[in-house]
């Protein structure tokens, strides 16, 4: 069995998956996630990376390719580096293969990929400096109003009446959130406006590359049961015949798709 290992390197946290090839059938062999809080970004990833060596019962010199994507290129022990945009449509596509696009919703950025039947991304566009919409946008207002960010996604299923925020702005979205807080709004009617109008922008993103469907949520909102529900709920609002799916292995997208990738790079050049 040849076995390949990704490493997805984010703003928040550090994945990385083991996979196996056997007779041209790959095998998740483990998936680890460590947050980065405020640690040293190259202790956290000798440490998941270790985890996830152990977990699978691989030795680091048995495996034939270590591929990085995310944000840290330079990993000294690293055999090579992916976009993200291509990890997260080979990750995604091989989680779920009916998919043809994915929506990475990252801690300070939103990417959309649109692929082909093989999970090669042909379309891609991503959110600029401005963080609203994001994982780290979320956790911000869910810090203000008090409650956890595992608690997101089930109040915001919980709202009768979702007060949707007028900016994309990060800045003046959050000033709306205090705002609604002093008018006594709800807490799960606040969390669901959000939600959609996250949705509603990621829904225009989809449409500049001209996505197709059915699309998966990926990173790390994709565990958010509230933005996903507010996105089909938009799709619904818009007459959009699709749908937005996601995973339980949908977080490890990148580094699942970082893995595989480095396992064929290695049969093309063995």
């Amino acid at each position: 069995m040849i076995h390949t290992a990704g490493i997805d390197v984010g703003n928040s946290s550090v994945k990385v998956s083991i996979v196996g090839y056997d007779e041209g059938k790959i095998n998740v062999l483990s998936n680890k996630l460590e947050k980065v809080r405020n640690r040293n970004i190259s202790n956290v990833i000798a440490q998941v990376f270790s985890d996830c060596l152990e977990d699978a019962g691989v030795h680091q010199d048995n495996l034939r390719y270590i591929a990085t994507t995310g944000d840290k290129e330079n990993i000294a022990f690293r055999t090579g580096h992916f976009y993200s945009m291509t990890t997260h449509a080979r990750g995604a596509h091989f989680l779920n293969n009916s998919v043809r696009s994915a929506v990475d919703v990252g801690a300070f950025y939103i990417k959309v990929i649109k692929f082909d039947e093989i999970g090669r991304a042909v379309s891609h566009q991503m959110t600029g400096q401005c963080a609203s919409g994001t994982g780290q946008f979320v956790e911000n207002i869910s810090r203000y109003l008090g409650v956890g960010v595992s608690d997101v996604g089930l109040l915001s299923l919980q709202s009768k009446n979702p007060e949707r925020i007028s900016s994309i702005c990060a800045v003046l979205s959050e000033t709306d959130v205090i705002n609604m807080v002093s008018r006594g709004i709800h807490i799960s009617n606040i969390m669901k406006g959000v939600h959609l109008t996250i949705s509603e922008r990621i829904l225009k993103m989809l449409s500049r590359v001209e996505a197709e469907y059915p699309t998966m949520l990926t990173g790390g909102m994709s565990k958010d049961v509230g933005i996903l529900n507010a996105l089909n709920e938009v799709i619904k609002e818009k007459g959009i015949n699709g749908e937005i799916c996601t995973h339980a292995n949908a977080i490890y997208a990148g580094s699942l798709g970082a893995a595989i990738l480095g396992g064929m790079r290695y049969q093309k050049i063995a």
